[in-house]
């Protein structure tokens, strides 16, 4: 199956890829890929977008229409994409800094709108590809280039952030629960309207390292046995919810679609219809 992707979706010319030995970009990936394979887009009708960072470098390797934008500013290049080409499929694959930081404006207004893109975020709460600062995912304390010492910032919950800003599909998987994640994913394609997925991505390199948290199989283990379903982890108490990952679908709902309501000022402007 593996092989089968990468000979459909994927410009082999561009591979090897360059994340590291462990990390989970690579199974993210995969879990998109597996996603639009069962729904049997067309590539010619996706497109891909990315900002800058680890997760960043995906759409390179794949052969889709694709764009590999500016820091933090995916989703406003998505935006333009869709409103030109509604019909187009557009996901955008992010990361945590990418997505919540520099991007974070983007996120909440792209949200807001409700416009149709699927946004995928790779969180491995750190900045890997730039030399290991912390993120704004960064858990309480935990260490990273420019926090030597522990991270003293509040971490951001993106699935409770897109969920407040008004998308109306949001879920949280890990890389380890890849069969999940794919199926999570699937649902936002499907979905007309702002959907986020977040993928819990490990990075051995630089999160794993500084923070001791042993080789990326120990990194893929700690997926394995904490990340829980939302039933589950509401019962835990608070000090034990820092210690585990809250999964599942967290929003479903139906609202109107910004392109949708776009085109009916369009049509209402040159008479073809009434503005409800």
């Amino acid at each position: 199956m593996s092989s089968q992707l990468v000979t459909k979706y994927f410009r082999e010319e561009r591979l090897p890829h360059i994340w590291c030995p462990g990390c989970g970009h690579g199974i993210a990936t995969r879990a998109v890929m597996e996603a639009v394979d069962r729904l049997g887009w067309k590539k010619d009708d996706v497109c891909i977008v990315s900002g800058i960072g680890c997760s960043s470098r995906a759409p390179g390797y794949l052969d889709f229409n694709t764009l590999h934008t500016t820091h933090g500013r995916a989703l406003a290049f998505a935006t333009g994409i869709k409103l030109a080409k509604p019909h187009l499929h557009v996901i955008v694959l992010t990361g945590d800094g990418d997505t919540s930081a520099i991007g974070g404006n983007h996120l909440i207004h792209a949200a807001r709108r409700n416009i149709d893109i699927t946004t995928v975020v790779y969180n491995n709460y750190i900045y890997g590809m730039t030399g290991g600062q912390y993120s704004p995912t960064t858990p309480f304390h935990d260490k990273g280039t420019t926090a030597p010492y522990g991270n003293i910032d509040q971490p951001f919950d993106i699935c409770n952030l897109a969920q407040a800003a008004g998308a109306t599909y949001v879920a949280r998987s890990t890389v380890f629960h890849a069969k999940q994640l794919s199926q999570f994913i699937e649902k936002a394609l499907l979905k007309n309207g702002f959907s986020l997925v977040e993928a819990i991505s490990s990075c051995p390199t630089y999160y794993g390292r500084k923070n001791k948290k042993g080789t990326a199989v120990d990194m893929m283990n700690f997926l394995k046995f904490r990340a829980v379903p939302s039933a589950r982890f509401t019962t835990l108490s608070e000090e034990e919810k820092l210690e585990h990952v809250e999964t599942g679908e967290f929003m479903n709902r139906t609202a109107p679609e910004y392109t949708e309501s776009y085109q009916k000022i369009i049509d209402f402007v040159q008479g073809k219809e009434d503005l409800k």
